[in-house]
């Protein structure tokens, strides 16, 4: 019994002896693991960084409030409407189809879900730019007369709203106002008055309108952010200008020649540059100035775009007579 009792005693106290041993030991020191994109695999994050959600390839991608996710990717075409029209400028109407002005034609168009067209108003002297107000009122630019005209689709009522101050001529940059784009920050519009290089904020009713900047060679295509910077494409200057809401204006430059503008769901801005040259649909990011050609195969003269809130880019090209729609992969 005794010779027991000490065998149990001399383990518990060998136990005893590891037990101190192991809590004296100095703790390893423990570190934040590297962050490094593996396409399609998922990451460690740092606590208190955010990440964007996993793009196609899998790879999360660091971001912030102030900096857009600038994800290259591959897309896919599909052509939606080819032949018999010269489709121009583009809006979506708020059933979601694709409305399209046709230059040479007089006209604008809605693409219906079938490929069917169906034309709106007839007789217009030059249509470019389109906008939809959200009571389905459709906002006309025409060019010839540089005029803003409103067409009522439950009346087919066409109205002027205002005749811009700049006189269109056929001297090189100086055909009327191209492109106009809707500030929802505002609920105002935004007319490029193109012959004259000047850009204005105009109510909905155009009874207003206020001048914002002077002295772009030719302002063409318009797009405005969700905190009120308004960009603008510049033809015949080779640049995208910004206007910020406390109206300070600066250009980027470095560009072919500018017709539209937009933005992605991801906060980078597309624009279609027409030079022969270059005839290309490009994306920029506005934080860096960073930009890549997205497409250009096919293409002879790019103008209107419009994105969906799917990423879905739609790109129309008058002298190719075609509307391309371009779907990330």
């Amino acid at each position: 019994m005794a010779i027991k009792r000490n065998s149990l005693f001399s383990v518990a106290l060998l136990f005893c002896v590891l037990l101190l041993a192991s809590c004296t030991a100095p703790t390893s020191s423990q570190t934040n693991p590297s962050v490094t994109p593996i396409t399609g695999k998922s990451r460690a994050t740092p606590t208190g960084t955010k990440t964007s959600t996993p793009g196609k390839t899998g790879t999360a991608r660091p971001t912030s409030p102030s900096t857009p996710a600038f994800t290259p990717a591959r897309y896919r075409s599909r052509l939606l409407l080819s032949g018999r029209y010269r489709p121009d400028d583009l809006a979506f109407d708020p059933a979601g189809h694709l409305v399209f002005s046709d230059v040479f034609h007089g006209t604008v168009n809605r693409l219906n879900a079938n490929g069917t067209v169906t034309v709106l108003v007839r007789g217009l002297a030059g249509p470019e730019g389109l906008v939809f107000l959200p009571n389905g009122t459709l906002i006309i630019a025409e060019q010839q007369t540089n005029r803003i005209l409103a067409f009522s689709p439950a009346t087919s009522s066409l109205t002027v709203l205002r005749v811009l101050p700049g006189r269109p001529s056929r001297l090189p940059c100086k055909d009327g106002v191209d492109g106009i784009t809707l500030d929802s920050t505002t609920q105002s519009l935004i007319v490029p008055d193109s012959p004259i290089g000047a850009v204005y904020r105009m109510s909905l009713d155009g009874s207003r309108m206020t001048l914002l900047a002077t002295r772009i060679p030719r302002p063409v295509g318009a797009a405005v952010d969700g905190h009120g910077n308004i960009y603008i494409a510049d033809e015949c200057g080779g640049a995208l200008w910004k206007i910020t809401p406390a109206d300070r204006v600066t250009r980027l430059g470095g560009f072919g020649m500018l017709d539209d503008v937009a933005f992605d769901p991801r906060g980078n801005l597309l624009v279609t540059d027409l030079k022969p040259s270059i005839h290309a649909l490009l994306r920029i990011n506005p934080a860096t100035g960073a930009r890549e050609t997205l497409a250009s195969r096919g293409l002879i003269e790019p103008q209107g775009l419009v994105v969906d809130a799917r990423g879905n880019i739609y790109l129309s090209d008058d002298y190719a007579d075609k509307i391309v729609e371009y779907l990330p992969l």
